[in-house]
């Protein structure tokens, strides 16, 4: 089994945790810092095994790790009293990520599948020892899921649901979450994805109208008065995407080198 104490098995659960984040990383762009997501239940686990996990993770995982948890997460901590006060001391000690109940907090399960939500961008971890939540996490394509087994640690391997989402991937039935990131963080590179209060903070010093998908409705109500007023942003769109290219091609350069 997984006993701590038998020789050879620390090398064996490495290996496996190794291939499994080799895995992760090169579908999902899972990364170092490791963003480990806790529940209650994880933290009780590692208490009552004396896992010092600040110590020992970084070590199963061979690399930088970032302990996370919620507020709903330590609310909940907090509601069970003095016997998980040891468990609460620990899930005090990770960062506390946001997630969408400020006003009322939810079970600790409840919310760590809330902040994986839309295809876990953060590429965050779940941490636990609850049974349903980790069914459900299994549901997810991509979100790497561990666990305490035998007061060992454990990263579980892909989930059937995650294989078989990379498989549609690259049967090019589907685009990866891992391939929109990175298309999204290109075009924010070029200065296609632009803040709101950037755009109106530019157009404000220019001058000129408001964006031109917002004009649309606009220029069919009234075409006669503002044709000229297009050919110029005819104009400053040319010179604008002229920028673009510009900036593409000095990426280019760039990788290349």
């Amino acid at each position: 089994g997984f006993g701590p104490g038998k020789p050879g098995m620390k090398i064996t659960r490495q290996k496996h945790a190794k291939k499994h984040l080799g895995f992760f990383r090169n579908n999902f762009g899972v990364r170092e810092p490791y963003q480990i997501l806790l529940d209650g239940t994880f933290c009780q686990a590692a208490l009552r095994g004396r896992i010092q996990l600040r110590e020992q993770l970084p070590r199963y995982l061979m690399g930088e790790k970032q302990l996370c948890t919620t507020r709903c997460v330590l609310k909940e901590l907090e509601t069970l009293g003095k016997y998980l006060y040891g468990a609460k001391l620990i899930a005090q000690k990770c960062q506390v990520r946001n997630c969408p109940h400020f006003k009322n907090a939810v079970s600790g399960s409840e919310c760590l599948l809330s902040v994986d939500i839309l295809g876990n961008p953060h590429h965050y971890f779940v941490a636990t020892q609850d049974q349903n939540l980790s069914v459900k996490v299994k549901k997810k394509p991509g979100v790497p899921l561990m666990f305490i087994i035998q007061n060992t640690m454990v990263l579980d391997k892909p989930s059937p649901k995650t294989i078989a989402f990379v498989k549609a991937v690259e049967s090019g039935q589907l685009v990866s979450v891992h391939e929109k990131e990175s298309i999204k963080h290109l075009k924010e590179e070029q200065g296609l994805v632009k803040n709101p209060e950037q755009r109106k903070r530019k157009k404000r010093k220019k001058i000129s109208g408001p964006n031109p998908l917002s004009c649309l409705k606009k220029k069919k109500k009234a075409p006669d008065t503002q044709s000229s007023a297009s050919e110029k942003k005819r104009k400053r769109k040319r010179i604008r995407n002229r920028s673009t290219s510009k900036v593409l091609s000095e990426k280019q350069n760039a990788e290349g080198e």
